[in-house]
């Protein structure tokens, strides 16, 4: 099969997408948008006109020179600020995103807890959620030290413990949340050792992902 783009906001969570892929077998180009955590929260507030050219002429420069005809947008607030939807028209990709998961499960809940790197990231969420149930009440919150901690490679434990986000999870149990959605896809990074200090259920939406772009 030709391979399958793989764009996120950086290297790191690229090169996560990437791995993604791998260990189901499948081939990928790897095409990160910006070098750092701060570049893309700068990309993703610059204008729709500014960012939907700057990834169209990625993907068309994947598309020419190994023939994708799929892309793993492996990035949720990237997702959530460009328009996905016309760029699969434009381009002819099959693009599968993490908000194609969050539309899929917003009708099996009532209320969700949601972490994202930004606040563009938990808008587009949103967006996504409420689009499929409106009725669905959310808690959101932007945590760009911890897509650094992460880059960094900061142990998790010690991230999640500095951080206080055992303590944000417990919150939003506390307010009702019946799960709390990963709005990011750089904390899978951080995903077990979240799960040993909360019982709220983690949602993290990558093997859907992986279904979707397979199919």
């Amino acid at each position: 099969m030709n391979p399958i783009l793989v764009m996120a906001g950086t290297p790191v969570d690229t090169q996560m997408g990437m791995d993604c892929l791998s260990a189901k077998g499948l081939p990928g180009v790897f095409c990160p948008v910006s070098e750092d955590p701060h570049l893309q929260t700068a990309f993703q507030i610059s204008s729709q006109e500014e960012k939907y050219a700057t990834i169209l002429e990625i993907l068309q420069k994947a598309q020419a020179a190994h023939g994708c005809e799929k892309a793993f947008i492996y990035c949720n607030s990237l997702s959530g600020s460009v328009d996905f939807a016309r760029m699969a028209q434009d381009t002819g990709l099959k693009i599968v995103t993490p908000l194609h998961v969050y539309r899929q499960l917003a009708g099996q809940y009532r209320f969700l807890g949601v972490i994202a790197a930004n606040a563009q990231g938990c808008s587009g969420i949103e967006r996504a959620l409420l689009s499929a149930n409106p009725k669905l009440e959310l808690l959101s919150a932007g945590i760009l030290p911890l897509v650094l901690g992460i880059e960094a490679k900061e142990a998790p434990d010690m991230l999640i413990e500095r951080l206080h986000i055992p303590e944000l999870a417990s919150w939003y149990q506390s307010c009702g949340a019946e799960a709390l959605l990963l709005g990011c896809t750089h904390f899978p990074y951080i995903k077990d050792a979240l799960a040993k200090r909360t019982s709220l259920p983690l949602i993290d939406p990558t093997d859907e992902m992986l279904r979707f772009i397979t199919e």
